[in-house]
Parts: C-alpha cells; structure tokens; sequence
C-alpha cells in the first residue's frame, strides 16, 4: 500500500519523496493555490517513468481491489517517427501519458481536492442519509463505521448507499475510503449475523504467525464482502510488562501483541498479510506508540505523556515491520513525546511526523489521525486540528463528529490560500492519498482487478 524508503535513501535528499528505492515516489511541490497550475503535476508523475506508482514494485500479497503496474503492464505510451527525404524513419520520439494520479488531481476542484483529505464518522444509529450532504456537497471522500454496526446486510447496505453517492460532481467519480475498525477484543466496529469476533491481540499473539495470517484473511473477507476496504488496524504499540493494565488505551484491554517489540513486529505483518489477502487495506497505530502512556486521550488530557521514546527507540521496530508489510496508512498517536518534541501531540509535530516518520523511517505513504474529537483535543477548535496536522505532515483528519466538517475545511481552504508553503503540503496530501486509492482501484483510471 504505502512504500517505505531505507534511512540512507532519506539522507541527502533533504525531505520524503525523493530518494531511489524501488517505489519511492518524488513529491509535488506544485499547487493549484499558489498559482503553479497543475502542470507541473502531469510532468512530476508522468506515467512509465521510475517514480510513478503505476511502476511501484507490488508487496507480497496484493490486494485483491488494488493493483500496481510494472512497466511492462503500462500502456504503450504513443510514438511519432521522424522520416528522412528518402521516407526512411531515422528515430522515434515517445510522447509519455500522465499518470492515473496526475490525471485525477488535475480534474478535481480545489474543493474535491480538500474533501480527500477528512474521513467522518458514520454513526450506526445515524440515518441512512445522513452523511449525504457531506458528501455531495463538501465532498468529503472518506467514511468511518462508528458506534457498532450490527448484522452484515445493514452495514452493506449502507456501503450501496454511501457508494451511490461518488459522482464528477461530488468527489470527482473518486470512489470512496469506507473503514471500520475491526482489530479485535473490545474492539470490533462490525458484529453480529456475517461477522466473526476477532480475539483481542493479546490472545491472537498465541496463534502462530502463519495462523493468524490465515485467521486474519477471514475477517478482513467478512469486511470486504459488506463494502468495507480499510480496516484501522493492526496495533502496532508496545505495552511493557512493569505497566501492564496501567496502560489504559491498550494493555487494559488486551490490544498489544506483546511486550516484547520484536515479537510485535512478527505479528503485526503478520495480521496485514491476512487483510492485503483479503483485500483489505491495514492500517498501523498508534504512532510512535501508546504503550508508555496512562491515560487514554480518547477521554482525558492527563496522563499521556511518554518521556522515554525517542527516535531511536525499539517500540518503533513494529511500525517499521508493517509499513515494509504494506499497511496502507500509518495513524498518529495523540500523546506526547518529550524526549522528541516537548511541545507539540504527535498529531501536531513535525518533528515525529515528518522528521522521524517520513525521514528518518522513509515513510511515504498516507498518514491518518486518531478520532480529532478526543477529549485530549478538545481544547483546540475544529479548523486548527485539521490545519495542524496537515502542517506537520500528515494527511487524512478522522473525525468522528461530522458537524464539525465545514469547519476543518473552510480552515484549510484559508490557509492554502494564504500560506503557499501550506498550499503545497495540501497537494502532496492529496496526492498520497490518490497514490492509495490508485492502488485501491478507486480512481476512475485506475485498472480494476
């Protein structure tokens, strides 16, 4: 899904994008806010050349839904031939199409182009129409299950509904992110008649790697056959033995693989390989990791602080192992992290996302935030969230509380029309976000498996 870069790709390019590893994509600058035009889009990512995602070398296992191209899978770029006086063809120029991302970017509105960047929350009590005005007219394109969704023909029906609503008008004819988050234990977004209960990932870490692969195939089947193609999962966090239940957010309940980093980063891709079979999209959490930490930032602000990890440390080891498995996204913690920034949430901090994350661990891939309505943010209002996060790096807002839409989005629309350094961080964001839902098959060029 997403592709990583080595650290000595990172080192002396001076930023994500720009290195050589097989799949590495370079990053575009230009931006339709600040004046640029989209022409330098359809020149960064023309199609056939090294750095394009259509020529992205695919991870074992891709998933069904996605596709990537070799160069040899692309179509063949148009050819004119130059002739001499005697009407023998002397050379032959080939003229490079634009990629299917280029392509799509530069069909979209401003307007469609920052409705890429939210996921909102769909509520299992809401009415079916509910969200349909967030999609037809902010054109958001990005829904989380939310609150329990019980029996498998509601939540397909709801994902017919939710896909009836993707037009030229709308979102550009891009299709919909439809998440749920399906990890295991206490957590499970989809339950009842078609769903099977996954065991908490504690209990999963006493299954072989091989065998949880194989368990983890089923349930990512049971979300693809009801519409869901992203699943916000696996956990990727550490709990240390000496904290144990203390952890509130995820060793009270069971979420961890372990205590141990090197026996999460078995699992992890382990469970990834299972969905990407499936052809579910993984998501890794919760950057750079919730282990250490008390309180849980879904409902308090105290005790979320983790003063010892620091760049170097080993519970960034299971990230790693699932971004090279090929998880989708990676989604941010809302804790702090002294030891690497003291001043910002990780959500907010450049230096963990795009300094550590992006290059220091050669991340390029998408990067999604935990619900931006926890109790942890709520002292920052909606539009300051979104416009945060978007600064430092990263590029889909989750929010759970979908009122608050309108607001996130007139933010960043201010923004990029004020700060052209900002207006370029949108289009990256939604590029990387294309680049996925390319490979996802939702653009309306990309191959359909």
């Amino acid at each position: 899904m997403g592709s990583r870069r080595s650290p000595l790709d990172a080192l002396g390019t001076g930023g994500f994008g720009t290195g050589t590893a097989p799949g590495y994509r370079q990053q575009v600058t230009s931006s339709r806010y600040a004046v640029l035009g989209v022409a330098a889009l359809l020149t960064l990512a023309g199609c056939g050349s090294a750095d394009t995602p259509e020529d992205e070398t695919p991870a074992t296992g891709t998933a069904a839904g996605s596709h990537t191209q070799s160069p040899t899978d692309s179509p063949r770029a148009p050819q004119t031939s130059a002739t001499s006086p005697d009407g023998n063809a002397t050379h032959t120029e080939t003229t490079t199409p634009p990629s299917c991302v280029a392509e799509t970017i530069a069909s979209l509105t401003d307007d469609q182009r920052l409705g890429q960047l939210l996921m909102i929350g769909f509520d299992t009590n809401a009415p079916l129409e509910s969200l349909d005005g967030y999609v037809r007219d902010q054109h958001v394109g990005n829904v989380i299950y939310l609150g329990g969704w019980e029996g498998a023909e509601k939540v397909r029906s709801t994902s017919e509904h939710l896909t009836g609503l993707v037009s030229s008008d709308s979102t550009g004819d891009i299709g919909l992110i439809i998440a749920a988050d399906q990890e295991g234990g206490i957590v499970h977004q989809l339950r009842g008649d078609g769903f099977t209960r996954p065991p908490s990932a504690l209990d999963q870490a006493s299954l072989t790697p091989a065998e949880l692969t194989d368990a983890a195939q089923g349930w990512g089947a049971e979300m693809a056959e009801v519409g869901v193609n992203v699943n916000l999962a696996p956990v990727a966090d550490t709990v240390p033995e000496e904290i144990g239940t203390a952890n509130e957010p995820i060793g009270r309940w069971g979420r961890q693989y372990g205590s141990d980093p090197a026996i999460v980063s078995d699992y992890v891709p382990a469970f990834l390989r299972g969905m990407e079979t499936a052809g579910m999209v993984g998501v890794v959490k919760h950057f750079p990791g919730l282990g250490r930490v008390t309180g849980n930032t879904d409902f308090t602000a105290d005790g979320i602080e983790d003063d010892v990890a620091t760049v170097d440390d080993p519970f960034l080891d299971p990230f790693v192992a699932g971004m090279d498995a090929g998880a989708g996204m990676v989604m941010m913690s809302s804790a702090v992290y002294p030891r690497i920034d003291p001043d910002h949430q990780a959500l907010y901090s450049s230096a963990i996302i795009t300094d550590l994350l992006r290059d220091r661990l050669g991340w390029d891939g998408v990067v999604i935030t935990d619900d931006v309505n926890a109790v942890a943010l709520q002292g920052i209002p909606a539009g300051d969230r979104a416009v945060g996060f978007l600064r430092a790096g990263g590029d889909i807002v989750l929010n759970g509380n979908p009122a608050a839409s309108e607001e996130m989005l007139s933010a960043l629309r201010a923004e990029a029309a004020a700060d052209v350094e900002f207006a370029a961080r949108i289009d990256a964001s939604v590029e990387r976000v294309l680049t996925l839902k390319d490979r996802m098959g939702l653009l309306p060029c990309s191959p359909r498996s």
